[in-house]
């Protein structure tokens, strides 16, 4: 499956708003959205001179501002919607819950890698277990009262030790649980709607995918 392997800057410039795919960089004042908050390319400084964005700009622009926040290409993305669709309840915020329960993630928000891109790379190096058993799949869906362990070969490698150290500035989120100094993090609960702090419409999703 196809990965953007360009300079992720570009892609929170893009959406107007930080992505935090570059871990510890987007809380510094080196950050590429604060140092040049305007699209990128050769007409960025003239984006605001356009016409106003058409109901499905607005909408395709959402779905591929949340296909970057999680690292994940259409096909899958996709995928994830219409299992989201066949779920009860709404299906936006199905849509969400199923994101943030993939593996990668929860290792993300624990704070065991400094961004997506990192977690993916360490789930697939095999560096976690889950309840026990190494799982090397990022879009393995945790459920409520697993346990994520960092394998015990794995407790020292720096990047891990790094993330870890700078979790406080980031947070936790309150489904989840962390303990820094077993190297250990438990899902108490699904995720709610309530639980996501990015800026997310996914009405405009599920509006876009239902045409």
């Amino acid at each position: 499956m196809a990965r953007y392997i360009g300079p992720v800057c570009r892609l929170c410039r893009r959406e107007d708003m930080k992505l935090f795919l570059k871990g510890d960089r987007c809380y510094t004042e080196k950050c590429g959205q604060e140092r040049r908050a305007y699209a990128p390319g050769q007409h960025g400084q003239n984006n605001r001179r356009r016409s106003k964005t058409s109901d499905y700009g607005e909408q395709l622009r959402e779905k591929q501002k949340v296909k970057r926040i999680y690292g994940i290409a259409e096909r899958q993305f996709r995928g994830y919607y219409f299992r989201a669709n066949r779920m009860k309840g709404v299906t936006g915020e199905n849509l969400l819950m199923l994101l943030e329960r993939r593996l990668d993630n929860v290792v993300y928000r624990l704070g065991f890698a400094s961004d997506h891109a990192e977690a993916r790379q360490l789930v697939r190096h095999g560096h976690f277990s889950v309840n026990g058993s190494r799982v090397d799949i990022p879009s393995y869906l945790v459920k409520a009262n697993d346990e994520v362990l960092v394998r015990e070969n794995s407790k020292k490698i720096k990047r891990i030790g790094e993330s870890l150290a700078a979790v406080d500035r980031r947070g936790v989120p309150q489904w989840l649980e962390v303990d820094k100094d077993n190297f250990r993090g438990k899902v108490k609960s699904l995720p709610a709607r309530e639980d996501f702090t990015m800026p997310i419409r996914e009405q405009l999703i599920v509006e876009l995918y239902s045409k």
